[in-house]
């Protein structure tokens, strides 16, 4: 009524338009003049609150997740309110959603056991790694992702972005998580090393970088994604997070700098869930080196 009154005061007047609504006019110079409550300030708070850690998350997270970080930060909320109040302001999490299918299988001769059998669990670091290879469409044409994620952390480990779907690219990426973990100095003998049945992972040259380093090569069946459903998942997740919610994309340099900056976002995203503390703002970049050594 107070919202229609404001609308139309001053074509027809305050005391006129109560008098057709059947409103007092006392009530309504009441409630423009009268503080807000504290349940309306209270919600108006925690709505600043919930805006702002789905800002911080790449605008991504869903009522779970943006309920998860509040309580992480001491806030006592029931994740119904959470999600009432994200709708109320038009917050939503990002979906996943399919799209092409890029490996190309490669012929079966003396390929590597599948030593994982589904079950992506680790009781240490370097245990099992999980490998794919993602794209992402821009303006200059195809860009391909590789990932080597760390199955027990769960940490990517190694990543590139290139333009040829090549195995020089799976291989950048095994190559960046060996550097990672050599710099710890961290021995890598034992890792088993999963990925689907892409040509890149086949590869005589990758079987050969992983012979160097003692660890031992495992792949699922053909056509079938829940073999590598843990890398086939964070695909999605890179996907959903930052491809189609800051894109367009110019080119592969630009991706290259997204990712860069996404992969820290996540690491650091990662050990704070998992490890239930939380960073101000201000800390989490002083913290980021430190926390990409884990």
């Amino acid at each position: 009524m107070c919202a229609f009154i404001d609308a139309h005061r001053d074509e027809h007047g305050v005391e006129p338009i109560c008098r057709v609504v059947q409103i007092g006019s006392s009530s309504y110079y009441a409630h423009r003049t009268r503080k807000p409550s504290p349940r309306r300030r209270w919600v108006a708070e925690l709505t600043e609150e919930i805006t702002q850690v789905h800002k911080e998350s790449y605008g991504v997270y869903g009522a779970r997740k943006v309920h998860a970080e509040l309580r992480r930060q001491g806030r006592d909320v029931a994740w119904c309110t959470v999600e009432r109040l994200m709708r109320t302001a038009g917050l939503r999490g990002v979906s996943r959603a399919k799209g092409p299918r890029t490996t190309k299988p490669a012929p079966e001769t003396d390929r590597p056991a599948d030593l994982v059998n589904r079950d992506f669990t680790a009781e240490t670091v370097n245990q099992l790694w999980v490998a794919d290879i993602t794209y992402v469409r821009t303006f200059a044409g195809w860009v391909y992702v590789a990932f080597v994620l760390d199955v027990f952390s769960p940490r990517i480990v190694g990543w590139q972005v290139s333009t040829r779907l090549y195995t020089a690219l799976a291989i950048d990426a095994l190559e960046m998580g060996i550097w990672t973990r050599r710099r710890d100095g961290e021995d890598l003998s034992g890792l088993v090393y999963h990925s689907d049945r892409g040509v890149q992972y086949r590869a005589v040259r990758y079987a050969e970088r992983l012979a160097v380093e003692d660890a031992v090569a495992s792949v699922g069946s053909r056509g079938d994604s829940y073999d590598n459903a843990m890398a086939e998942a964070l695909n999605s997740l890179f996907k959903a997070e930052l491809v189609r919610n800051h894109g367009p994309w110019r080119d592969v340099s630009h991706v290259e700098v997204a990712m860069a900056e996404w992969v820290d976002w996540y690491t650091i995203a990662v050990f704070m869930a998992r490890s239930g503390t939380c960073l101000p703002l201000s800390s989490r970049q002083s913290t980021r080196s430190s926390l990409l050594g884990r």
